[in-house]
């Protein structure tokens, strides 16, 4: 039993390791040169949302807790585990994105 709980608590650690490398690297696209300020006349663009990659991060940790759930084995009994780690690697980037 401590054998699995141990595994539990590695693949948790491997989560948010993997979690924190995804955010942290970079994206490899191009930083666009600044452009001419417009005139006040024309619109202002929409402002695009603070932290995209967290934003994307949720969304792929929601998407994985979405296949573990609808899973037809239980990965050698890690499943609900799994959930639970996924759970709250998406409540804490959440709390993260509360504090911008």
């Amino acid at each position: 039993m401590k054998q699995i709980k141990g595994i539990s608590w590695l693949m948790a650690a491997f989560l948010v390791v993997a979690l924190a490398l995804f955010v942290a690297a970079p994206s490899g696209k191009a930083v666009p040169s600044p452009s001419p300020s417009p005139s006040p006349a024309a619109a202002s663009p929409a402002p695009t949302p603070d932290h995209p990659e967290i934003r994307d991060a949720i969304g792929a940790l929601r998407n994985a807790r979405n296949h573990l759930e609808h899973a037809r084995h239980d990965f050698g009994g890690h499943k609900a585990e799994a959930i639970r780690a996924t759970d709250e690697a998406i409540r804490q980037l959440e709390v993260c994105l509360k504090y911008d």
